[in-house]
């Protein structure tokens, strides 16, 4: 099981569509994967469970100890696609681990308490607050890598910047094994030089950390959260469809999975 956090303090950059579509592609060639909504606006839950009345307990029980994992991942209607609800509970949280002792580890030790049932995941893929307050210092200190989706705009590298100040600090106090795992440009405007040079500029920074593969503008990337699907379930012939599966590849080339051949 490795774990990943998808995370930018910066909202609105593609960060829960990029955490629901490469989890529903790579469930999609067969791994089981766990999808954990640690943002309280929980963005994630909608786009995937879109009757709330449905969810009993959520991120927020299993920080708190609660529940087990068990208890609280729920299938979706992708095979091997997994989810950890949130609800608007979760922002408490943050308030409520404040004055804890070890709060930045409760993730991390919700998950090894659970250790039997977070096991059977191949892949745990964490969508994080758009912030870089203590839930998202909670999913780095459990994390194994971070994933990074940005857009190709002006401010991008000034919050790259900001980022990985708080990940050094995270890998020097808490989570010595946090790596940069990738950055991926979502929203790509491929007509737009702004777009190309910023790009650029990410690759001559982070070099084979950028993912070759950018996430285009797609309009179906934008309509399938209001009607709770994934891109494969809501336009699979669409550019944001193929874009995800070939992400999904790239992603799992890094761990050294071969793409499959035609």
């Amino acid at each position: 099981m490795r774990i990943t956090a998808v995370i930018n303090q910066k909202g609105g950059v593609g960060k829960t569509t990029t955490t629901v579509n490469l989890g529903a592609a790579l469930a999609r060639k067969g791994l089981r994967v766990l999808l954990i909504d640690l943002d309280p606006q929980a963005n994630l839950t909608a786009h995937l469970m879109m009757d709330h009345a449905q969810v009993r307990s959520t991120t927020y029980d299993l920080l708190m100890g609660n529940a087990p994992l068990a208890d609280v991942a729920r299938p979706t209607a992708t095979e091997g696609l997994f989810l950890v609800p949130s609800a608007g509970d979760l922002a408490g949280a943050e308030v409520e681990l404040a004055n804890e002792i070890g709060r930045e580890y409760f993730l991390k030790d919700r998950l090894r308490k659970d250790d039997e049932r977070a096991a059977v995941f191949d892949e745990v893929l964490v969508d994080c607050p758009p912030s870089l307050g203590l839930l998202a210092i909670n999913a780095l200190t459990a994390a194994d890598e971070a994933l990074i989706p940005l857009q190709a705009e002006f401010f991008a590298l000034q919050g790259m910047a900001r980022y990985l100040e708080v990940q050094n600090l995270v890998k020097g106090r808490l989570n010595p094994n946090l790596r940069l795992g990738g950055i991926v440009i979502c929203m790509w405007k491929g007509q737009a030089n702004l777009s190309h040079e910023v790009r650029e500029e990410v690759k001559k920074s982070f070099g084979e950390v950028l993912f070759e593969t950018v996430i285009r503008q797609n309009v179906k990337l934008a309509e399938a959260p209001s009607a709770g699907k994934t891109i494969f379930e809501y336009a699979a012939d669409s550019n944001g469809a193929q874009d995800y599966e070939a992400l999904a590849e790239e992603f799992l080339a890094r761990r050294g999975v071969p793409k499959p051949t035609a």
